[in-house]
């Protein structure tokens, strides 16, 4: 490393962190506090730069693409945030494969492809994540997921060590990476897509988005589907069946519209959730027998 290990944490301290960062409006689900520092990203060598050296000096790191998935303590976050937002989205098409920074969301990688007559990210129109949080959990929908089409992912490792992992190395399976679990942080993607028509692709989307509309509770805040689907059910049927849909605990509630979301129905907390998720966890086990694992990820300021 160029500099000592505090020169550069008090370089990256003065010209690109920001101090308590407010986090809740950067999550879909809109709770929790600020962040102690926050690094909006815009260079990759940057972003691995501040997190071996906050790792090396005892800062404890999250990496956050569009707060799609993420519950944030309600006092904040202790320690170093790097988000992977509108400053790092870059997007290009060489031939049939789409080259894309871990920043860009899904929805604009999927009219991106579409309007360049590429198919293969149509399921990908109305997940509300970001590249690198929908490779790091492959995301997926409407039997679409991301394991379909990457064929590579740019990441780096805690050591701060670059690597382009194919699509076997990266071990894609349900909800589940081995980004996710060797804690990588994903730089990018090349995605390989095949011919399409772009008028076709319009309306498969806009098929896809319709169907989200009418089941899913997109005019309130949420983290998405909030449970893991257990095998052999489905979280929101057991949580319907189970009687639970409108519980609320404050401002967080079930919804009415789909059991599988736990939605902020206004200044909810996350300590509100937290509660809510615990409940729905114990009356379905009580009637069912079958542990919910949530999907969202939960944030804590525990040490490691």
């Amino acid at each position: 490393m160029p500099e000592d290990l505090n020169t550069t944490w008090g370089r990256l301290l003065s010209q690109r962190f920001l101090r308590q960062a407010p986090l809740a409006p950067l999550l879909t689900i809109r709770t929790g506090g600020p962040a102690r520092y926050l690094l909006e990203v815009r260079d990759g060598q940057e972003a691995a730069l501040a997190w071996v050296t906050a790792r090396s000096l005892g800062v404890p790191v999250l990496l956050m693409g569009r707060g799609s998935n993420l519950l944030m303590p309600d006092e904040g976050f202790e320690g170093l945030v790097i988000h992977f937002g509108a400053d790092y989205a870059h997007m290009e098409v060489a031939g049939d494969r789409l080259i894309a920074q871990a920043g860009v969301s899904l929805k604009a990688l999927a009219y991106f492809a579409a309007d360049r007559g590429l198919a293969g990210l149509a399921f990908a129109a109305g997940i509300p994540g970001s590249l690198g949080g929908g490779l790091i959990m492959n995301a997926g929908a409407y039997h679409g997921e991301m394991a379909q089409v990457v064929e590579a992912v740019e990441c780096v490792d805690q050591q701060g060590r670059q690597h382009t992992l194919t699509r076997e190395e990266a071990r894609l399976s349900y909800r589940h990476s081995l980004m996710m679990d060797e804690g990588l942080m994903v730089l990018g993607a090349t995605l390989r897509l095949t011919p399409g028509s772009r008028d076709a692709l319009y309306a498969t989307m806009a098929e896809f988005q319709a169907l989200r509309r009418d089941k899913q509770p997109l005019a309130w805040p949420s983290a998405g589907s909030f449970f893991k689907r257990p095998p052999g059910y489905y979280a929101g049927a057991l949580i319907e069946q189970a009687g639970l849909k409108g519980l609320s605990i404050g401002g967080a509630q079930v919804s009415e519209k789909h059991a599988g979301f736990l939605i902020n129905t206004g200044g909810a907390t996350t300590a509100e959730f937290l509660q809510l998720k615990d409940l729905v966890q114990q009356r379905v086990m009580a009637r069912f027998g079958v542990a919910l694992e949530p999907e969202v990820r939960i944030i804590t300021n525990a040490a490691p």
